[in-house]
Parts: C-alpha cells; structure tokens; sequence
C-alpha cells in the first residue's frame, strides 16, 4: 500500500506587526530655550513665523516648543497641516486664549473665534453674504471705490507725493467692506482726518502682543498705548452700531429687505431676527468687526507686497502692464468679465500669497487626545501649523525661492499641493471669492492708470517682514507717474 502523502506543514504565520507607538511630544527635537522660560520669550517677537520656520529646516518637520511650562507642537509638513485644518472644528479650534483676550479687549465674538455649533450657525450666515452672485450685485460699489483709490493716487502724481502704500491700500479695503457688508458709506481714501482705519489698525498688533506676553502687564499697569487702545476700541464699537442702526432703519423702511436682504449685515440681522436663530446681537456686532479686521489687513498687506514683488521682477510687470492694458477696455470701469480674464495677475496674486502669505502660521488648541502624523496630542495642546515652509522648499517646489507667476498658468503646478494662503476643510476663509477681485480691481486702475516710478523703503533695503497677527511688509513706499494714455477719472 503505497504511503499516502503527507499533509504539508503550512509555513508557521509570520508574527503580527506591532503598531509602532505614537511619539510623544517630549520626545520630539527642539530648540532649547531658556530655563523656566523655554521658548516663551521668542514668541514677542515679530519675527516669530521666520524663527519657526528655520527651526523646522534644523529639526525636521515636528518639533517642539515650551512655553510657560507647556509643550507645544510645531507642524510644517504640509500633509499632515492639511489634515489638522481638515479636523475643524471637531478636533481643533481655535485657542482658548485667543477668544479670552479678544473678549476682554471688547471684541464680541463672530465667525472667526466661534466653535461647535455657534460656529456653524454664523457660517452658514456670513457665507451666504459672501457667495458670488452676491458679490456681482455689489460690484458697481466694488469700482466706486476703486475709483477713490484712483484719485487718491493721481493727486499724489500731480503733486510727486510718495505714497505710504499700505496705509492707502489698508484705506482701500476698509471702503470696499464697509460697504460690501454692511451697506455703509465709508470715505476713508478721500478723508485724511480721524478715520475709522487708524482705529482698525491698532486692533490686531495688540491682539498679537497680548496673545504672547508672558505676563499680563495692561491689566496691572496699562501703557499709554493700552489706554490708546482701549479709545479706539470704544471708537470701533461705536461705528459697529452705527452700522447696525443703519441697517435697522433701512429694513424698518423697506421690509422686503427681511427676505431680500442687500448685503451680509441685513441678512444677518434678518437671521438674527428669526425666533429660533440662536444668534445674538452681540454675534451680530462680533462679525461686523471680524469683516471689518479680516477684510482690512489680509488683503491690503496682499496687494502692497505684489506690488512690490513685480517692481522687483521687471519682466513680470511688463507681462502685467500688458494684460491690463490690452484686456481691460475701460480701466476706469472694467468689467467683471474683464476681471475673470486677467489670467497673468491671477497667477501674481496666488505666487505672491505662496511667498508672502499674510497667514504664515495657524496655532490651534486640540480638543481632545489625538494623534497627529504619528505624534500623540493630548487635549488642551497648542499646535503650531507652518502653512508657508513647504511651499518654499525646493526640493517640493521648483526654484521655489523665485518670484515666477507662470508656474500658476500650467496645468501640472507642484505649489497648488502646498499652498494654502486661504487656509482649507470646512474654516476655509470665506471671503476669499471678494479677496481674489479687490486685489485684480486694485491692480487693474494701478496699472492702468499709472506708471511705477518706484516702490521700495526709505532706506533702499527689501522690505522686513513682520508678524503682528497678519504679516506684514515695514515700510514700502510708492511714486507714480499718471499715464497720458490712461482715461483721467471724473469724480
């Protein structure tokens, strides 16, 4: 009887691969700082973004901070940063001091400090006001005060004035949202006087500075600039009622305004009004000062560091000179359609926020334990996130040190996987859309009007940038020269 076969041994199972342990934030490199202190000091700086971002070239793309006696975790890989933004607001929010310190100085709190289910219900208000279709009704508006800007700028021609660019650019974008959300007439580019804009521009630097003192010095022994602070917070919060009154008496006038409201405050407002909103009053105010904030710095601080980066790049600012003034019929009332087709610029604004992005760094808090690219988070911890280090680096963006707006015409462009000068997942800033057309208007009538004589510091040296809040350029200064070809406004 033959042997039967035997049964093969089945190869023993290979052993089951053990998940490697997530690191601890302690176990992370760093800088070493000072004893007690850490790295608290280093965070008064305005340089702040530019010392994260060297830390993460020396210690890799995790890494980590102290500061009072707690660990924060520092983010530039840009994957890992887009998955963190990606988990708001479940996982992350916005910081608890962040919200104290702005409360305490007098700012209510609107879309962009909310969390949870506040947060949701003021998004879907402020979006609404923000959607394209809006945004085309108001652009009539959007040119009038284009046109301010224009005169403002031909005055300085006629009479070789040098201009404080982002003072005026600030001016600017503080006349288009006023009346974009608000329906207001605000002339601060044809006032020189006490201007709500000078009262605007003191709010965020102290937001900044109080955010990262170690010590709470205003409340103990307020500066004379806290007292300064504290008149032109009562100045701002006075012109936010007024806004509201204003839109009040107008719904009170027209009530069809209820259901067919004419910008984002009445729309609020009418939301507001509904028995079962949950929004407040306050919520209301709180957002007329976020678009009034946001809508000021962000994108004046755009517009002035393009502006420079094309006076810098001769070649690129004759590519724009062109397409402005070959596309653009009329450049004292170009077209939305003519807008869209500004190709060249579109491509200079998204390489300048590559750049400059005037938000190089996002800090969130965690709101519960988390792993976060293989590093455990536990609640309550800062997270640092570098939104420009990898748009920057050579090796994931080609000659990624260069000013070049060509790279953002083709179809297969590197930056656009890195870049995310509007942040991204669900608090993507929502004003973006209005952004994108105050910076292709302002261009438009700066490069069809005029010619660049100059545009650079007082002292010859590029611009510095600082961080107080928003980034910002120190010091640029333009001078124009009135192009004979251009049509003069008639104002």
């Amino acid at each position: 009887m033959p042997t039967p076969n035997p049964v093969p041994t089945p190869p023993a199972s290979p052993a089951p691969l053990t998940p490697k342990p997530a690191r601890r934030i302690a176990d992370l490199p760093g800088p070493r700082g000072l004893p007690f202190l850490g790295n608290a000091l280093e965070f008064r700086s305005p340089t702040l973004h530019l010392a994260l971002e060297d830390w993460a070239v020396q210690y890799g793309p995790y890494y980590q901070l102290r500061a009072a006696g707690r660990r924060i975790l520092v983010l530039s890989d840009h994957q890992v940063v887009a998955s963190v933004l990606r988990d708001r607001p479940a996982a992350f929010s916005r910081t608890a001091r962040l919200r104290e310190i702005g409360q305490e100085m007098g700012l209510q709190p609107g879309v962009f400090s909310a969390e949870g289910e506040d947060w949701m219900r003021q998004r879907r208000m402020v979006m609404a006001g923000f959607d394209p279709g809006h945004v085309r009704a108001y652009y009539p508006a959007l040119l009038t005060v284009a046109q301010r800007l224009v005169k403002r700028w031909t005055e300085a021609a006629r009479r070789q004035e040098t201009i404080v660019l982002q003072s005026d650019l600030m001016r600017y974008t503080v006349d288009t949202i006023a009346g974009l959300a608000f329906g207001a007439e605000v002339d601060t580019l044809g006032a020189d006087g006490d201007v709500i804009q000078q009262h605007l521009d003191k709010v965020f630097p102290a937001l900044f500075r109080r955010i990262t003192a170690p010590i709470p010095t205003w409340r103990l022994f307020p500066s004379r600039a806290d007292r300064a602070l504290a008149r032109s917070m009562v100045e701002v919060n006075n012109a936010v009622d007024g806004f509201i009154a204003q839109a009040r008496s107008r719904m009170q006038a027209e009530p069809q305004r209820h259901t067919q409201p004419k910008n984002l405050l009445e729309a609020m407002l009418a939301a507001a009004d509904r028995p079962d909103s949950g929004l407040s009053d306050a919520q209301v105010a709180g957002n007329v000062m976020t678009m009034l904030l946001a809508g000021e710095d962000t994108t004046a601080n755009t517009i002035a560091w393009m502006i420079y980066l094309l006076w810098t790049h001769p070649q690129a600012l004759d590519r724009a000179c062109t397409e402005v003034r070959t596309k653009v019929q009329d450049c004292q009332q170009p077209t939305m359609e003519e807008m869209a087709d500004l190709a060249f610029i579109e491509a200079c604004i998204h390489e300048t926020m590559r750049l400059k992005p005037v938000g190089p760094q996002l800090p969130l808090q965690a709101n519960a334990d988390v792993v976060v690219g293989g590093v455990q988070v536990p609640r309550g911890t800062i997270v640092i996130n570098l939104l420009r280090r990898d748009s920057v680096r050579e090796d994931l963006v080609p000659q990624a040190s260069r000013f070049e707006p060509e790279r953002w015409l083709q179809s297969d462009n590197p930056a656009k996987r890195s870049s995310t000068p509007f942040g991204a997942g669900p608090r993507i800033c929502p004003g973006r859309y209005l952004a994108m057309l105050e910076m292709k208007i302002a261009m438009t009538v700066l490069l069809g009007h005029f010619d660049i004589e100059f545009v650079g510091t007082a002292d010859g040296q590029p611009p510095k940038e600082r961080l107080s809040f928003a980034m910002m350029p120190v010091g640029l200064l333009m001078r124009l020269r009135t192009r004979t070809q251009s049509v003069s406004p008639t104002l």
